[in-house]
């Protein structure tokens, strides 16, 4: 088996991602590793057959997932500097002191760079660090041997406190943080909820379909327009077609309804059950009088609806617009948003409209692209956008002997984020489903791990026996010091409310299984909100501290 690994590297590569992915799946409480983690682990452990797979495809694999992931991100992380300085402020937080005790670490234990950079990735629980850590290394004035063998150090102390890291944000975030603050964070999640959506409930798991269409007699509702009847339902349901003496029509706000008249009822659950009440008895809905309706996504590009809230969207489009057309669902860099009235929409977002399809194509074109099913990736534009990102990371500067350049990851998360933010600008021009995003940084990141972890080989023994309980120990205060920073900062000078809080000290680590323990915990999605700008931006900061952290820790040792 040994020998046919070593004459057929691929194999070792897609059992590292089998396997690690099934290890990552296993969940215990709260704590799930992922797929990640579960690769570098399962890589490091074949690593010590002596398989090895080409440093050239380990680039290419790094490379094509910094860009997808500065891509999805660059939307919400332009939009959050202008806009969400407020939580902005703790991921600034979580660089200072993070990096504070990575280095002070450094210096009390003499890590070499290859640890301390691992340190830093294993407890900030960002993966991308590795890649513009280890590149950074290959810099250093050092023997290609020293080199590979930093490289698997990294990987091995990020193996080692990335556990700890994780567990020690969640257990933070979910539990200990509101015994901290003295809250019950159910509570404070449905009451935040509630003032968001002026009593509708947040976001909840729904028995029943949020959105439907019934037929009623016109009856009592006689005598008004469609418009007049709508307005009084606060547009909460819409009358799409009307069977009058035997003809059926689409229905115009000017229309006056008679009382033998069939209406077709379009709406939100509650708005519809409100309708009902105004109307005659429920109706069969005949063939002719149904029609097919539709739900779209749309990515969000437009400024005129960029930082408004929900609320706001109809009171900006024209009546002929707005009618018919309903928010049921919101995404926020792959999570579900509560769909609020108070909840601001952000520049990439993906909004899912519901209504006929003619209306909800219209309404689309207001809020910005969109997103067509089968739509193709642009590959013009990805070989350019990494190009130009591969160009970046050539440039440097030399500060205090230290060389401190980004590196073909630091370029390419640039040029990521610059062409992300540009697809919303050029509707449809850059396509880059996000799907297919999602698949490049998935397969390209674990590629890269896998490689690395299987580089690392004997040094990965070598490493844990030389600091022991020493590494995970320092991997806990900086993944701790950080969350404890941010909650006071957060909760006595910033005046966060404590969903929002939570989720944002979740994001600024970019740890997805902590805002998952969190908003179960919260028994909502409200803390959503704050843990998608914190993590749009810790996710650009944290990855270009890697070379910093090499480059420092090589001259202080």
């Amino acid at each position: 088996m040994i020998e046919t690994l070593t004459h057929h590297p691929e194999m070792a590569l897609f059992l590292s991602l089998a396997v690690g992915y099934a290890i990552g799946a296993v969940k215990l409480g709260p704590v799930q590793l992922g797929g990640v983690c579960g690769t570098l682990i399962v890589a490091l452990i074949l690593g010590q057959t002596g398989v090895r797979l080409d440093p050239d495809l380990k680039n290419i694999a790094f490379a094509l997932f910094i860009f997808a992931l500065g891509f999805t991100g660059g939307p919400q992380f332009f939009a959050n500097i202008r806009q969400g300085w407020r939580f902005g402020i703790l991921s600034l937080v979580e660089v200072v002191v993070v990096m504070t005790v990575v280095l002070g670490a450094t210096a009390l234990l003499k890590l070499n760079p290859g640890a301390a950079a691992g340190l830093l990735a294993g407890s900030a629980t960002e993966s991308a660090v590795i890649g513009t850590a280890a590149e950074a290394v290959t810099h250093l004035p050092i023997s290609a041997e020293e080199a590979v063998a930093l490289q698997g150090q990294i990987a091995t102390a990020y193996s080692v406190t990335y556990l700890v890291g994780l567990i020690t944000i969640v257990l933070f975030t979910s539990q200990f943080a509101p015994l901290l603050m003295r809250i019950d964070l159910k509570k404070e999640a449905a009451a935040l909820a509630q003032r968001m959506g002026e009593g509708q409930a947040a976001a909840a798991a729904q028995a029943m379909p949020e959105l439907v269409g019934r037929a009623y007699l016109a009856g009592p509702a006689a005598g008004t327009t469609v418009g007049e009847f709508e307005a009084a339902l606060g547009h909460n349901a819409t009358i799409e077609r009307i069977a009058s003496g035997g003809a059926i029509r689409d229905a115009r706000g000017e229309d006056r309804l008679q009382a033998g008249d069939i209406v077709m009822l379009v709406g939100r659950r509650a708005g519809v059950l409100e309708a009902a009440a105004k109307l005659g008895p429920e109706q069969r809905v005949p063939d002719a009088l149904n029609m097919p309706l539709v739900s779209r996504d749309v990515v969000v590009a437009s400024a005129q609806v960029t930082g408004r809230p929900i609320r706001q969207l109809r009171e900006l489009a024209p009546l002929d617009i707005q009618r018919g057309v309903y928010i049921s669902r919101a995404r926020r860099m792959g999570h579900d948003i509560p769909i609020l009235p108070d909840t601001q929409i952000q520049n990439g977002d993906v909004v899912t409209l519901y209504g006929a399809e003619r209306t909800v194509v219209r309404a689309s074109r207001e809020l910005g692209r969109l997103v067509e099913v089968g739509d193709r990736t642009n590959f013009v534009m990805i070989g350019v956008g990494i190009l130009v990102g591969i160009l970046i990371g050539l440039l440097g500067v030399t500060i205090a002997g230290i060389r401190i350049s980004l590196g073909t990851g630091g370029g390419c998360l640039l040029s990521g984020l610059v062409f992300g933010w540009l697809a919303t600008k050029r509707t449809g021009a850059w396509n880059f489903p996000s799907s297919a995003a999602q698949i490049l940084k998935d397969f390209g990141l674990a590629t890269f791990i896998a490689a690395v972890g299987l580089s690392a080989g004997p040094d990965a023994i070598r490493l844990i026996k030389e600091y022991g309980l020493t590494l995970p120990i320092a991997g806990m205060l900086a993944a701790l010091l950080p969350a404890l920073g941010s909650l006071f900062i957060g909760r006595r000078l910033l005046k966060i409310e404590a969903p929002f809080l939570l989720g944002a000290i979740a994001g600024q680590q970019c740890s997805t299984p902590a805002i998952s323990a969190v908003t179960a915990a919260a028994g909502n999605s409200t803390p959503v909100v704050g843990y998608t700008v914190t993590y749009a931006i810790s996710n650009v900061l944290l990855p270009l501290l890697g070379p910093i952290v090499v480059g420092v820790a090589a001259n202080m040792n």
